[in-house]
């Protein structure tokens, strides 16, 4: 039987799927496709240009405003206007604390050090994960405006470096901007395709991929080898990019003018970045603002980035060294980022390494056009390459709230291997469940049951203490093992199963339509379900500290306390997911200064009597 496409938004036959390839960048975002003729393609809509700036701004309207409008507001209004998101994907609060101040915008500190960051704008909370929803969902109408049909499958890249917590966060985002995301793929492997690099399977190659944008940078080693792709090791630095380029110019500028006030800082960072550019193909630049001389020359230029440049070959020999590899061992070097025209960054790559670049390809659209290609692969287009087997369905566990957490993403390659840490939610939890689930809905009463099993014997502690790993071992006969570990007490459990067991391709398909079909539905109850989970949390942790302590507040704040405490209770028991983080947040604000006074009261008993 002879099996068609049903585009399941306009219920017409389809030939076959549009599958794009898209790069969600830190700076810039764009998306890219194969064209009739076979070839990869960047999509530029109405004229817009490729590039679409990863900022989403929310106005006094309401409609959020992402790209290149959006850019607009970085000035007149920041505090509303969210850019590098990607800095903050599937991180904690935790993880970004120290580097709060690179950002305009209120990111919110949370009791539980372990979830996820977000990002409060106005009465409202977002989630990184909302706001690349917004980027890719930019991008998707950008692709169907111009492709004339609707596109519901993408291929995603991510760092090399992105953990697990990072790659689910992506995913989630594309499945909230309504995308079937087919595969996270590594930027450096994307890379590495448009240069045609590993489409052969008998090709074995060491190569280096020096990725310098805006705000980052990164440099990947990559062993190929029968069409796999192993990253062998990353480093870099997420805080250096072009960006510093144009901040030495800059500050070059305010010494040659002697400027001391009322310095147009936004006005001489466009200029400087003009000058970067122009850098690239000619030797002097010459232009003022207003009063002030914009000069720059080659030579000065290279000079001011010298510093810069050197801290990125630096990084390529740190990556070396975690390989056990030579500069002379590296079979290609591929270029990638906006930044990599600057002559300096280019000589300095390649007398590192001995021999030249590959930069014939535009190094913002290299990862885009890779992603497109990996994308036709999938597609069933691409005959040439072979592709490894995947897991139909997503593996994961039930968690707080009856979610489930995807450990192993579906169109994962067999075998693979995954893992989370998790910990207790209750005060001397000795036991723990642990349900595995298959299937793609956000709740696991939507997904099929494959095992439970209990982690007995964890030493009885505070909620959040233990330290439990469970993970995931999908061998190639599709036999899952899940091992669960107390990383405290060394308290083990392990089970074997087979999870496509009983599973025809038609269950298959229909679990992957009813995700489809009931996506939008699943992330708004899932959302609601994490923020009602988060408020129960906080209730238990503040009532904990009052019994214990409540001596140490006077009257009015207790009541106060109480009052913020009954508000929460009343506000969980209805679905509305920012009134349930604001009423958090109101009491988490109220309640943090009572912590500290708790700690510098117990610092100074246990100093008394002691001299310092």
């Amino acid at each position: 039987m002879a099996k068609v496409s049903i585009n399941l938004a306009t219920a017409s036959i389809q030939k076959e799927d549009i599958i794009v390839g898209i790069d969600l960048g830190t700076t810039n975002s764009l998306v890219a496709f194969i064209n009739p003729d076979g070839q990869p393609k960047v999509i530029n809509d109405m004229g817009r240009g490729v590039l679409v700036p990863s900022i989403v701004h929310f106005g006094k309207s309401g409609a959020p405003l992402v790209g290149n409008e959006a850019k607009e507001f970085l000035i007149t209004d920041p505090q509303n206007t969210i850019f590098s998101v990607k800095r903050l994907l599937g991180r904690s609060y935790q993880d970004v604390e120290k580097h709060k101040d690179f950002f305009s915008y209120k990111i919110i500190d949370d009791t539980n050090n372990e979830s996820l960051v977000k990002i409060k704008v106005g009465d409202q909370f977002y989630t990184p994960i909302d706001l690349s929803a917004l980027i890719l969902k930019e991008l998707k109408d950008r692709a169907e405006h111009t492709l004339k049909t609707k596109v519901s499958k993408a291929v995603i890249t991510v760092p090399a470096y992105f953990n697990d917590s990072q790659r689910q966060a992506t995913r989630d985002a594309g499945k909230l901007a309504g995308l079937d995301v087919l595969r996270i793929v590594n930027e450096p492997t994307a890379a590495s395709l448009a240069y045609g690099i590993g489409l052969n399977p008998d090709e074995e190659k060491t190569i280096a991929v020096y990725d310098l944008g805006g705000g980052t940078f990164d440099v990947s080693i990559l062993k190929i080898q029968n069409g796999i792709f192993e990253v062998l090791s990353t480093n870099g630095n997420t805080f250096l990019g072009g960006d510093d380029f144009d901040r030495a110019i800059v500050n070059y500028w305010i010494a040659q003018n002697k400027l001391t006030n009322k310095i147009p800082m936004q006005e001489l960072r466009l200029k400087a970045e003009e000058a970067k550019i122009a850098m690239s193909h000619q030797n002097l630049f010459n232009e003022k603002i207003g009063d002030i001389f914009c000069t720059l020359d080659k030579q000065t230029f290279e000079n001011l980035i010298a510093e810069k440049v050197e801290e990125t070959i630096a990084a390529c020999q740190n990556a070396l060294n975690d390989a056990n590899l030579k500069p002379s061992d590296i079979d290609e070097i591929v270029m990638v980022g906006g930044s990599t025209r600057t002559h300096l960054v280019k000589q300095r790559v390649t007398d590192f390494f001995g021999k030249a670049v590959h930069d014939n390809i535009n190094p913002d659209e290299v990862v885009a056009l890779g992603a497109a290609l990996q994308a036709d692969v999938l597609a069933g287009n691409r005959k040439d390459i072979l592709l490894l087997d995947v897991t139909p369905l997503s593996l994961g566990i039930e968690t707080m709230g009856g979610l489930m957490d995807i450990i192993i993403p579906r169109n994962s390659k067999v075998p693979t291997k995954a893992g989370r840490q998790y910990s207790t939610s209750i005060d001397g939890q000795v036991n723990m469940k642990i349900a595995v689930y298959q299937g793609e809905r956000d709740l696991v009463k939507e997904n099929r049951k494959l095992a439970e099993f209990d982690l007995r014997g964890i030493p009885s502690m505070p909620a959040g203490l233990p330290k439990v790993d469970i993970n995931f071992l999908l061998n190639a006969d599709g036999i899952l093992t899940i091992q669960a570990i107390e990383l405290r007490s060394g308290v083990k459990q392990q089970v074997d199963i087979k999870p496509t067991y009983g599973l025809k391709d038609e269950e298959v398909e229909q679990m992957l339509l009813d995700a489809v079909i009931h996506a939008k539905d699943d992330v708004a109850e899932r959302m609601i379900i994490e923020a009602r989970t988060e408020g129960e949390q906080m209730v238990y942790t503040v009532e904990r500290f009052l019994n214990k302590n409540g001596s140490y507040l006077n009257e009015e704040e207790t009541v106060k306390t109480l009052a913020l405490i009954a508000q929460l209770k009343e506000t969980l028991a209805g679905n509305l997911k920012d009134a349930i983080l604001n009423t958090i947040d109101a009491l988490n604000e109220y309640t943090r200064p009572f912590a500290e006074r708790l700690m510098d009261v117990a610092v100074s008993q246990a100093m008394k009597g002691k001299e310092i």
